[in-house]
């Protein structure tokens, strides 16, 4: 059974940091691309941040780089995502993905993943 399962989020001030984790299983890890998306109340899921399956090619929302890290451990079959200077804004559930394809390209479409995860609440107060 293909899975990903993130944790990490929580109540978190402007300004302060959070590092999400989401552990895949399943399936070979290092063979997939992985991807973070959020979704806030009242708006449409969207693009985080993304990893190629070797961690060679790393994409980020305009939104948040410079802020936030994607990594990936494949001993760990675990994707990070390190999130800094957090923003009132940044609040949403934050879902991790695993990518469609074998070896695939790494993008920041939501269709070119599957096994969402269940989501992690990140909640940041001003």
């Amino acid at each position: 059974q293909v899975q990903s399962v993130e944790s990490g989020g929580g109540l978190v001030q402007a300004g302060g940091s959070l590092r999400l984790s989401c552990v895949a299983s399943g399936r070979t890890f290092s063979n997939y691309a992985m991807g973070w998306f959020r979704q806030a109340p009242g708006k449409e899921r969207e693009f985080v941040a993304a990893i190629s399956w070797s961690g060679g090619s790393i994409y980020y929302a305009d939104s948040v780089k410079g802020r936030f890290t994607i990594s990936r451990d494949s001993a760990k079959n675990t994707v990070y995502l390190q999130m800094n200077s957090l923003k009132p804004e940044d609040t949403a559930v934050y879902y991790c993905a695993q990518g469609s394809s074998y070896g695939g390209p790494t993008t920041r479409k939501a269709r070119d993943y599957a096994y969402w995860g269940q989501g992690t609440q990140v909640t940041v107060s001003s």
